[in-house]
């Protein structure tokens, strides 16, 4: 009987630096290049040098040289959460076009609070978003290709209502939902047939 060959051996997987970019991974080193000469921390000429290896980077290390010796202090990040509380009159964000901090915390109060991301752009990979239904509810919508995690949410007396779909596109962020539904409630969905028809009617407006 014909001995077999032994199986090749996997492929050890390379280090982390040698992974491939993606368009986006590319896309963020740009921005934050861009930010950094608004900022006086590289000049134009510098700048023009670093945009074309960015944009030319195939893998995380090359990517990693660009910024190594740039902060983050003014990432989007690390930026003071927003806070938006109901009061009396309520409180909203959106759906114009706003910048979009990586923890949003809303307090719905007596007024309620509504957070629409339809319009934003968005860079990051996930958005905290922590709600608090209180006496009249926190409504958040999102577009139709974000997702949401929901499993750190304490539905309340109130209860959540998640309205949204599991479809997400690549280089769209997560929403992790927290906090709590309290008496009126948490509802997270995507845009409903109304404001579909102002989406669609004002697809630019800011």
């Amino acid at each position: 009987m014909t001995a077999q060959p032994p199986e090749p051996s996997p492929r050890p997987a390379p280090p982390s630096g040698e992974l491939r970019a993606s368009h986006d991974d590319r896309e963020a080193v740009v921005e934050q290049l861009r930010d950094a000469a608004a900022e006086g921390r590289i000049d134009l000429d510098e700048l023009d040098s670093r945009l074309e290896q960015a944009l030319t980077s195939r893998t995380y290390a090359e990517l990693a040289v660009l910024t190594a010796d740039i902060p983050r202090l003014n990432s989007a990040e690390s930026r003071s959460p927003l806070v938006l509380k109901g009061g009396m009159y309520g409180a909203s964000r959106g759906p114009g076009r706003w910048k979009v901090p990586g923890h949003v915390i809303a307090h719905g109060g007596v007024g309620g609070v509504k957070i629409d991301f339809t319009r934003v752009e968005c860079r990051l990979t996930e958005v905290a978003v922590e709600a608090y239904g209180e006496t009249s509810g926190v409504t958040i919508v999102v577009p139709d290709s974000w997702v949401v995690d929901t499993s750190g949410m304490d539905p309340g007396v109130g209860g959540l209502t998640d309205k949204t779909t599991p479809d997400r596109l690549p280089g769209t962020p997560l929403i992790r939902l927290t906090g709590s539904g309290g008496m009126a409630g948490v509802v997270i969905r995507h845009p409903n047939r109304r404001e579909r028809r102002k989406l669609n009617s004002n697809p630019t407006q800011g």
